[in-house]
């Protein structure tokens, strides 16, 4: 009667079967294994002896409260990626007026706000190290730091193209990796069946913060100039949200390998870094033209920040949405439907916008799937590797995006200098449109395969 009991649950729960199941044997066989109590900050070894004492401990340390203080590390979470992810997406506006000052061409300006991003990827393993090794207490302290100090230092280089490639693109880069690791990795110890949920209002903290952001720095800009401006954000992130990250707290610390090469063997994980890291390549690209497009239609500076404000908003819903549908659906679905989303804005939509009305319906196309893509992929990991493994997997997964990050709206940027550049007219952006869109198509393919090789009936839930 007990078997059977345990294969009705695996069939009800299959991710809370595999959880306990691989919990259980790994006090049966990783002895080397350690469980850290947040507040004694001490290991606990896990040993062969008392295997029924041990299997308990750590199935009660991976008991999910579903809520309680885990909407505290939402709301401190969310509030980080405001500042970290949501500047990142601003950048576009404060690339506009940089070019038009004439500090340099649009692709050399591009790739510093890409450099900022791609350090998410670069970090990703270094990062998840970091915060098992400090905590995530400290390590979020240490990341708005650094996101203050890269903001206030580059309102110093303003002029200067090397200097804020040092100060915007390394050191608010690096601030920005922790930053994104921790929030993308400490909601999985809270939440199980509202994972994605609460990683959808982590991301969604983003989106909101490109949308606010964008609008504020616009005026900022327009009334105290660059160099101001960028350290009004740096005392704002210093202010907000590094206090904020007193109230993080570990339930758990897995000391699990920073690389699980075996995973290379996994056709699963494999179709994911493929598939995810492709998809990084048009992610920036929207965010950091709309802008540049926008006046190229005879718009106005103040409407392109809306425009970019807007992208943002949408991005924001984006992460929010298909968060609650990684619940609904499942988070490998989510994501294809994600991508797919913004492959069609990108090559139906965007290429055909020669007035304000089609380009606000692409915008906010776009800008859904491009959310939808930051909040699912983090709900994909925990759903495939459990929670445990999380910090390890994902560095893993973020560090295949090192190329799509720095190069991703660089080459829409050389493609847009080729065919005239922005003073050609909308048609020269077509090439950049059709590339980007291109990779996002390819992107879910890939996507979807993992997505059968997880759950072939169309309908299950993955």
């Amino acid at each position: 009667m007990a078997s059977n009991d345990i294969i009705l649950e695996e069939i009800r729960q299959p991710e809370k079967s595999r959880s306990i199941h691989s919990a259980t044997q790994s006090v049966a066989d990783h002895a080397r294994g350690q469980v850290y109590d947040s507040e004694a900050r001490t290991p606990t070894a896990v040993s062969h002896a008392g295997s029924a004492n041990s299997s308990a401990t750590v199935i009660a340390s991976t008991a999910f409260p579903e809520g309680g203080y885990g909407w505290t590390i939402v709301a401190v979470c969310s509030s980080i990626m405001f500042f970290s992810v949501g500047a990142t997406y601003s950048w576009g506006v404060i690339q506009a007026r940089l070019a038009a000052d004439n500090l340099g061409p649009n692709s050399t300006l591009a790739f510093i706000g890409s450099i900022s991003a791609s350090w998410i990827a670069l970090g990703a393993i270094v990062s998840g190290r970091l915060i098992r090794l400090i905590g995530s207490r400290n390590a979020g302290v240490l990341a708005c730091f650094l996101l203050g100090l890269g903001q206030v230092l580059s309102g110093f280089s303003s002029r200067s193209v090397g200097g804020l490639f040092v100060t915007n693109g390394i050191v608010t880069g690096v601030g920005t990796c922790i930053g994104f690791m921790l929030c993308s990795t400490l909601p999985s110890q809270y939440f199980r069946t509202k994972r994605g949920t609460a990683t959808g209002y982590i991301f969604a903290g983003a989106g909101a913060g490109g949308a606010v952001l964008s609008i504020s720095i616009n005026q900022l800009i327009a009334r105290i100039g660059v160099p101001w401006t960028f350290r009004i954000l740096g005392f704002s992130i210093w202010a907000l949200p590094m206090p904020a990250c007193l109230f993080l707290k570990d339930r758990m610390r897995m000391n699990t390998p920073a690389i699980e090469w075996n995973l290379f063997r996994d056709p699963k994980f494999v179709l994911l870094l493929i598939g995810s890291g492709i998809g990084t390549f048009p992610l920036f690209v929207p965010p950091f033209f709309i802008p540049l497009y926008a006046g190229s239609l005879g718009l106005s500076d103040t409407v392109g920040s809306l425009l970019l404000a807007t992208f943002n908003l949408s991005s924001g819903l984006g992460r929010l949405g298909f968060g609650y549908l990684c619940d609904v659906l499942g988070p490998i679905t989510s994501l294809t439907f994600a991508l797919l989303l913004s492959a069609l804005s990108l090559l139906a939509i965007w290429p055909v916008s020669n007035s304000l009305a089609p380009l606000v319906v692409f915008i906010i196309l776009d800008g859904l799937g491009n959310g939808g893509f930051f909040s699912t992929v983090p709900s994909v990991v925990g759903h495939v590797y459990g929670p445990n493994r999380m910090t390890g997997v994902l560095g893993m997964v973020l560090s295949a995006w090192a190329a799509g990050y720095i190069l991703g709206s660089p080459v829409a940027g050389w493609l847009l200098e080729m065919y005239g550049g922005s003073d050609a007219g909308i048609s020269a952006y077509r090439p950049a449109m059709y590339y980007a869109g291109s990779l996002s198509l390819g992107a879910a393919g890939f996507v979807s395969g993992m997505r059968w090789l997880e759950a072939p009936r169309l309908l299950a839930f993955a």
